[in-house]
């Protein structure tokens, strides 16, 4: 038998080294994956089917309001997700386009098989990963709370303030290994657990319990117990999915068809645009009715979710069908849409009707939908149960507080939603990277991406609830564009080593060109001339009295820099993606820069850092919830400790003092 440079076998047990192990490969799982292996690390990916990578068990959609956000941000990251969608979309839509820039978000209907079998082909083509289909069963550690010899990976700190040997030897333990159930030993530097709905899940529809992971595969059965020996504090929570349709038995003629967009933009700043205009598939919306509330209530008895059965605890913001009757008592219907499932197969999901009642209510209930008079159901509707933990026991890099080398991310993190796994499944990668390779950790934060929000809301609130991303949680959201997400976030990309320096380049002479062209528009005038005045009757504009820079009149709501062409006569010729933010930096000048004075204030917050090992009960005159608050989270900036519930600003005030004269 041949035994490579990276195994051996002991006691005829085969043991094999990694540099990080990731197990899961969902949406968070693949971004890791990729990110650890593109950063030089040798990785190894486990899933419980390899069928199951990049699956997308609930919507076949990515995007949408403020996940369209994050798709963007992983992108600009050198993440994979934007590239992927713009491979596999069936049809595509910019929502919100009434509204601000600041809300615009894309959102992509996807061939669910297509896009699972280009991301594992993505996977399969990294040199560096190996795909490895098993089950973990179990952590290998080592205690380092009383290793005084024991020195952190860390070799040369990016910045003092950071303290980054207290923050790695503050761990109680440290990760070296991983079991799988066939026995097999992978020892590893760190491991990242991207493991989904799939900890000890259950799969409820009505009385019917099966012990299952999402679309009746495996569950991961074992390696719950050996988190809870590490001392991490596991939850129980549920999430649910729709019914899925024979397309053949739906009467579209009763049904509002929703087509995508005529001029389609993709996710991924490289992808050329171009390459995106194709034909799209249709979806179709319909409405629950009266009848269709009146069986579900007739039948509340035989939910598992009202009948107690159900333990965990379900998303507030994408609530079964039995809730939305429940709770909006009021509302005599709700939307429903009819989405294909890929272009290769007749399924079809009813999204806004996920539900756990049993089959023969499903079927019953549904067949009240206009459209669904004779549907057939291929999968019937369920909710699932699992394992995942609060995400209060991490620091913002996504690592473990007691336990060195061990990240996390996706919804084994306590959220929900595709893009929200892949965001931390990117950035878990890219600091167990850092981790291995002894650099400072990459945080974002919250005035810099929705990335930094959402990671900051996972770690620094005690979420009761699957969390999911919305924009109204971004404070600055003005900033934090999709549009504006390279400019953003490039160079982060860039620094870890995911980004070309090509693409770098090509990000600094946009940003370059932005620039030019607003100068160049604030230092022409135009007055009160014949053309001027036709062309701003022609829009119906008030005229001009006066000579004003073509920059103020781009701030007029009804002027675009496409139809001001007429009076611009030596415009330069720019690419839609510098029209685009030369016109929104305009045009919301004001605002944006009323917002980079308040990040100005955060940003303040967010240096004053805080010692890992500072000891609460040392600071005179912090209130005792506060103090409890503090030592539960253990905050690193004064900024992270303003936002714990429970600490008011008189308690930050007193942070502050204690820390100004132990300086």
């Amino acid at each position: 038998m041949k035994i490579l440079d990276n195994e051996k076998t002991i006691n005829n047990k085969l043991t094999q080294n990694y540099d990080v192990v990731v197990i899961g490969a969902g949406h968070a799982g693949c971004e890791a994956a990729l990110a650890c292996s593109r950063l030089g690390l040798k990785t190894i990916i486990f899933t419980v089917s390899v069928d199951s990578i990049a699956l997308m068990p609930c919507n076949p959609n990515i995007g949408g309001s403020s996940k369209g956000h994050l798709v963007r941000e992983i992108d600009a990251l050198g993440g994979e997700m934007g590239k992927n969608i713009d491979k596999t979309f069936i049809q595509s839509k910019m929502l919100n386009v009434s509204k601000g820039p600041a809300v615009h978000s894309l959102r992509a209907q996807a061939d669910k098989q297509d896009y699972a079998r280009s991301m594992r082909k993505v996977l399969e083509s990294e040199p560096n990963l190996t795909i490895k289909q098993g089950e973990v069963c179990s952590f290998i550690w080592e205690d380092i709370s009383s290793n005084s010899s024991y020195e952190p990976l860390v070799t040369s700190p990016d910045s003092a303030d950071t303290d980054l040997f207290s923050y790695y030897k503050n761990a109680g333990k440290r990760i070296t290994g991983v079991k799988s159930y066939t026995g097999t030993t992978y020892l590893c530097k760190a491991a990242i657990i991207c493991s989904g709905t799939y900890l000890n899940a259950r799969c409820l529809c009505g009385e019917a319990i099966t012990y299952t992971g999402p679309n009746g595969l495996q569950a991961a059965t074992h390696l719950s117990d050996s988190i809870k020996e590490m001392g991490i504090e596991l939850r129980r929570f549920k999430t649910g999915t729709p019914a899925r349709m024979d397309g053949k038995s739906i009467d579209y003629s009763k049904l509002s068809e929703q087509k995508g967009d005529e001029r389609v933009v993709p996710f991924s700043f490289s992808t050329d645009p171009e390459s995106v205009q194709k034909e799209q598939v249709s979806c179709w919306l319909t409405y629950t009715n009266e009848e269709t509330h009146n069986i579900i209530r007739a039948n509340l008895d035989r939910s598992p979710i009202y009948a107690g059965i159900i333990e965990g605890t379900g998303p507030r913001y994408c609530p079964s069908i039995e809730d939305k009757v429940v709770k909006f008592a009021d509302k005599d219907r709700h939307q429903v849409f009819l989405e294909p499932e890929g272009l290769y197969t007749d399924e079809v999901y009813v999204d806004g009707m996920s539900s756990s009642l049993p089959e023969d209510v499903q079927q019953a209930m549904y067949r009240t939908v206009p459209g669904l008079e004779n549907c057939r159901i291929v999968r019937n509707a369920y909710a699932i149960e699992y394992d995942c933990i609060n995400a209060k026991q991490l620091y913002n890099s996504l690592q473990f507080k007691n336990i060195n080398g061990l990240f996390a991310a996706g919804q084994f993190n306590g959220s929900s939603g595709y893009e929200e796994a892949a965001a931390q499944g990117l950035i878990a990668g890219i600091n167990a990277a850092m981790f291995v390779l002894g650099k400072e950790p990459l945080v974002l934060d919250r005035s810099e991406s929705y990335i930094g929000v959402l990671i900051d809301d996972l770690v620094t609130k005690d979420n009761r609830e699957p969390y999911r991303m919305m924009t109204s949680k971004a404070e600055y959201r003005l900033l934090l564009r999709q549009d504006n997400a390279d400019i953003r976030l490039r160079k982060y990309g860039y620094k870890v080593g995911l980004v070309p320096r090509e693409t770098f380049e090509e990000l600094c002479k946009k940003e370059e060109l932005i620039k030019e062209e607003m100068d160049r528009l604030k230092d022409t005038y135009v007055g009160a001339s014949k053309d001027v005045l036709e062309y701003l009757d022609s829009i119906g504009s008030t005229p001009l009295t006066t000579g004003v820079s073509l920059a103020s009149l781009l701030g007029r709501p009804e002027v675009t820099y496409k139809n001001m062409a007429s009076i611009d006569k030596n415009r330069p010729d720019l690419s839609d993606s510098i029209v685009e933010q030369v016109e929104i930096e305009l045009r919301y000048e004001g605002y944006i820069e009323r917002q980079r004075k308040q990040v100005e204030h955060f940003k303040k917050m967010e240096t004053r850092k805080i010692p890992v090992n500072i000891d609460y009960d040392d600071v005179p005159s912090l209130r005792i919830e506060a103090r409890q608050r503090l030592k539960e989270f253990r905050p690193l900036s004064i900024g992270q400790a303003s936002r714990l519930s429970g600490v008011s600003p008189a308690d930050v005030s007193v942070l502050l003092i204690y820390l100004e004269k132990n300086r």
